[in-house]
């Protein structure tokens, strides 16, 4: 299986921003460490960052034809990105929501997400791991 990472807004600052929150680990390291896991499986993955929503978007229709299936972690635009959620419902290829934090225990704003509906799934709340066991259970 071939798969896109996709980050959002604000991702680009994990492990100097909210460290008690997101951890100190930065997002190339935990790409890194994504990519390990999904050799060592024999899937591929690539990554992309943007805090650009029309980027996201962007790359989530270019995806249809190339990959199995994306992780999506939008950030704050998975609580009102109405333009991610059509990319989303446009296209074939699956998307397991993701966030490192548990979003349920946050501020009442992030209680919502506007995605989860026209994803596949949605995995919370274990820090990095929430990438590794989202891409999981697209083999499972």
């Amino acid at each position: 299986m071939k798969f896109l990472v996709l980050n959002g807004v604000n991702l680009n600052l994990t492990g100097r921003r909210e460290r008690d929150v997101y951890g100190g680990e930065s997002l190339d390291g935990i790409n890194a460490e994504l990519a390990a896991f999904a050799a060592a499986h024999g899937h591929e993955v690539d990554f992309f960052q943007s805090n650009l929503e029309g980027e996201i978007c962007t790359a989530i229709q270019k995806a249809e034809g190339t990959y199995d299936g994306i992780i999506l972690n939008a950030g704050a635009f998975s609580h009102y990105s109405y333009a991610i959620r059509d990319a989303i419902a446009a296209v074939k290829v699956p998307v397991a929501e993701v966030h490192m934090s548990n979003v349920h225990a946050r501020e009442e704003f992030r209680h919502v997400s506007v995605l989860t509906e026209v994803c596949r799934g949605e995995v919370l709340g274990f820090g990095k791991h929430s990438y590794f066991l989202a891409m999981e259970s697209f083999w499972l």
